[in-house]
């Protein structure tokens, strides 16, 4: 019955017995220690990639690691059900993408079942459904009482071809995240949360994330931005108004030749307001083409609103412009231009003809010739007055700031990069925003009573492509508030929401009467081991760190932070090919129908079968849908069942680096499952007793297979458990693997310690290959009639056990040859075998007798043999 390894009927018996008995679904316990693992939940997209296949086998590994250390683990699962993907699909196929999503993720939950995933799926969510939404939507509500949601016409990015605003984070070098379409500038009236005030505490708090990695902490430094300057007043001549001003570079004030003001500016807005030929020249000119952070500048735009603005400290009058160039990434509206000082200003000022006065040269020597080019980096001042000249730019700024802070024109200050989180979108499937507006125009809450604001049901067709339906449902849109008919917000939420909290849900998804159990989120949270790609670093790993926040001060949760340790796993990489059409076009071609062959010099050419054609190799790329070079998980089950894929991916690469697929590896470790498995099914070779032996009685190869055991359970949990080396510790088991394999049963004894062998190495291997390793351990290992290996615990080793090992000079007639590993107990015999299969050694003593061996033990191995 056993003779064979059969994966499918293994797996399948074992997930059985999972879901049965619900294996893996925990309460809180506070008498054992709680352990939180999550990987960041899946798109419902119908079907597992590779990417998930690792990302989901990395924590279940880790899950399995925990419990055998005797953890209370929570490992769960949910869908990010809201988005464009599933409202494209429902456009395309005429159906309700909530249908779609459902469809979805009865497909992907099989998927996942069949990897054997060690989750709590009484915790499963989904976040279009509205038990999961009404409480977004209460949340919503809260941070509107307390100030913290706003609705404001804004000039904000698009996506021509999504048809919905993006937030600035979605925005990848001026395309669109998710389509790599380039964005388009428009204002809209949009809803923005607040995140600009949690700025501060945000870049703080990055220092108390030690177990992040370094690149996501840099990443998110930088996104935030914060910049350390000074806030200055400019009085307007002739105006009440004044122009406030930041500055990192106040050693130059000496050298403003103008003032240039964003068109989002209050003085802007007032200019044009009286003055129509700028109100025009804004709207079809500047507007169009202002200059936000990730956009390439094309061209600088400005005109001059003959303004003029006070110098704060000669009085000299300064030309006040409005362009498009005033950087919006620290929230900045209004800048002090110095052209001979910055590249943007000296561009600016040259296409107008305005005024270029240098005040800074690298050294003291006065230069008289015109600036070619700006001078950037601090120096000594000139042509600055006589207190200032020939100062260097740290001496100066103090003199300048006492000046202005003694007019009380200038305070120091510190601004962010980070823009506030833009949460509307144009689109049908998402999180209804519970608000209302009154025919006056007034904005009202939804009563937390009437929550949650559902989605009305609807079958999108081709006709209403891209359209946010909402608008067009009438029936819908208009309800009745307090007596007073009021039409709802027909924007949804941006999906990032749903993602922003989850986590936090799963600690019991089942309460009904409010947001989180406190009781239960307080036992669970943080997360312990949070796994996703670093491609997620400044959007969603940064919102859900400033919705923790948001909840803690609402008084829901106690931590600062949401997560512990954070692990980034690399990308799966795989070969791919494609061919150009007659346009220069590329077509990208399956691996699957790839005919390798070679020309006369021994070169590979790579074959499209199917048109007989020669086609181009890419190389090792991201596994994509767009480069046909994906692999389907399900027929990679298929052929080699979960536990083979499962090993492969932990042992191809370290979890942080990026993965090559590669079949030949994949192949390897199903030798290696068969190879464990007819060890184990040998039940002549050993016996299933644990005790039965007498170390001192022991032969010098008992003695030393367990020695190598305990070596090698001492290095597989420092790997796994300090390390997070899983792909050196399957290494380490391997090998001993292979040890054992050339282990010969000498006694009695040699059974009893090859069955304490495998006992711990199917144990090790637990984690990694869960279904084989259940089954062997229920039908071959187990000495316990009341205990399957999930609960099991982690093997111990015994130093005691472990030989002491020595480096040993090996000579031939008094001359150093090489050094071997041995220990100390070694008998004279075995070491000279283990010589004489070394190469070079053999090599030497071909055809050569042995005269005598003089072995100095633990220390020179010296082979004399006859002339």
């Amino acid at each position: 019955m056993y003779e064979k390894y059969n994966y499918k009927k293994i797996e399948k018996y074992v997930q059985k017995y999972w879901y049965k008995n619900k294996t893996f679904s925990v309460t809180e316990n506070t008498k054992k220690k709680k352990y939180y693992c999550l990987a960041m939940l899946p798109y419902p997209s119908g079907n597992l990639h590779m990417g998930h296949v690792r990302n989901y086998t990395i924590s279940d590994v880790i899950s399995r690691c925990q419990r055998m250390l005797g953890k209370n683990v929570l490992h769960p699962i949910g869908w990010d059900a809201f988005g464009l993907p599933a409202e494209e699909a429902a456009i395309k196929n005429k159906l309700n993408p909530k249908k779609w999503t459902e469809n979805n993720i009865i497909a992907m939950k099989k998927q996942l079942y069949k990897l054997g995933y060690s989750y709590d799926w009484n915790r499963e969510i989904n976040t279009s459904n509205p038990e999961y939404y009404k409480w977004e939507q209460w949340l919503f509500i809260q941070l509107y009482k307390k100030k913290l949601v706003y609705k404001k016409k804004e000039t904000v990015y698009w996506c021509p071809i999504d048809k919905t605003v993006l937030a600035n984070e979605q925005v990848i070098h001026g395309t669109c995240w998710r389509c790599q379409t380039e964005v388009q500038i428009k204002k809209i009236s949009q809803w923005f949360l607040k995140i600009t005030h949690y700025a501060k505490e945000l870049l703080h708090d990055l220092k108390m994330l030690h177990q992040w990695p370094n690149k996501v902490v840099n990443m998110q430094k930088q996104w935030i931005g914060e910049t350390k300057g000074i806030e200055i007043k400019f009085k307007i001549f002739n105006d009440k108004m004044t122009i406030k001003i930041f500055t990192t570079r106040i050693d130059t004030i000496m050298g403003v030749t103008f003032l240039s003001l964003s068109p989002e500016h209050p003085f802007s807005k007032k200019i044009a307001k009286k003055k129509i030929h700028i109100k025009n020249f804004l709207k079809e000119k500047i507007e169009k083409n202002v200059m936000y952070n990730h956009q390439k500048i094309y061209d600088y735009i400005g005109i001059n609103t003959e303004y003029f603005a006070i110098h704060p400290i000669n009085n000299n009058l300064i030309p006040i412009w409005i362009t498009n160039y005033v950087t919006l990434e620290h929230n900045i509206k209004a800048i002090m231009s110095i052209p001979a000082h910055n590249i943007h200003d000296f561009s600016f000022a040259l296409k107008y003809n305005i005024n270029i006065k240098n005040v800074i040269n690298i050294s003291k020597k006065i230069k008289k010739e015109s600036v070619q080019l700006p001078i950037i980096k601090k120096g000594y001042l000139h042509n600055s007055g006589d207190n200032l000249n020939t100062l260097n730019s740290d001496e100066a700024t103090k003199i300048i700031k006492k000046i202005l802070f003694k007019k009380k024109i200038a305070k120091e200050k510190i601004i962010y990069k980070i823009k506030d989180w833009n949460i509307s979108r144009q689109r049908y499937w998402g999180t209804p925003i519970p608000i209302a507006v009154t025919k006056t125009g007034k904005k009202i809450l939804i009563p937390e009573s009437d929550l949650p604001v559902v989605l009305p049901d609807n079958d999108l067709n081709a006709q209403q492509e891209y359209i946010n339906i909402l608008k067009l449902n009438s029936k819908w849109k208009k309800i009745n508030i307090n007596g007073e008919i009021v039409q709802r917000e027909t924007d949804t939420f941006d999906t990032f929401m749903e993602s922003s909290w989850y986590y936090i849900r799963y600690t019991n998804p089942h309460i009904k009467d409010k947001m989180i159990d406190q009781k239960a989120a307080q036992y669970w949270l943080p997360v312990d081991q949070y796994i996703g790609g670093i491609e997620h670093a400044t959007m969603h790993l940064l919102y859900f760190r400033f919705f923790h926040k948001l909840l803690r001060d609402l008084n829901l949760v106690k931590t600062n932070e949401p997560v512990q340790k954070l692990t980034c796993q690399g990308m799966v990489l795989s070969n791919a090919f494609y061919y150009l059409d007659s346009y220069k076009k590329k077509h990208w071609v399956n691996l699957k129908n790839i005919k390798i062959t070679q020309n006369k010099k021994g070169k590979k050419i790579f074959f499209y079968q199917k048109k007989k054609i020669e086609v181009i190799n890419a190389g090792i790329i991201k596994m994509s849908k767009s480069k046909n070079n994906g692999i389907d998980p399900n027929l990679m089950i298929e052929k080699y069942g979960a536990d083979t894929i499962r090993l492969f991916v932990m042992f191809a690469a370290p979890i942080e680096n990026a993965l090559e697929w590669q079949e030949n590896g994949v192949k390897g470790m199903s030798r290696f499952l068969n190879k464990l498995w007819n060890l184990v099914i040998d039940k002549k070779k050993y016996k299933r007793n644990d005790k039965n032996f007498n170390y001192v009685s022991l032969t010098h190869q008992e003695k030393n297979i367990l020695s190598k055991l305990h070596e090698t359970i001492m290095k597989v949990t420092y790997d796994i458990y300090e390390k997070n080396a899983y792909n050196t510790a399957i290494a380490s088991i391997i090998i001993l693997v292979k040890k054992i394999e050339e282990f010969k049963i000498e006694t009695e004894q040699s059974k009893s310690i090859l069955f304490i062998c495998l006992l711990n190495i199917v144990k090790m291997m637990y984690p990694f290959s869960p279904h084989i390793c259940f089954f062997m351990w229920e039908k071959f290992l187990s000495c316990s009639t009341s205990k399957t290996i999930d609960f099991e615990s982690w093997p111990q080793y015994d130093k005691t056990l472990i030989l002491k090992k020595n480096i040993v000079i090996v000579q031939i007639n008094g001359k150093k040859k090489c050094n071997i590993l041995t220990d100390v107990n070694t008998p004279q015999n075995i070491i000279l075998k283990k010589i004489t299969k070394i190469s070079k050694i053999s090599l030497f003593l071909k055809n050569k007798k042995i005269k005598k061996i003089i072995y100095i033990k633990s220390k020179i191995f010296n082979i004399v043999t006859e002339k």
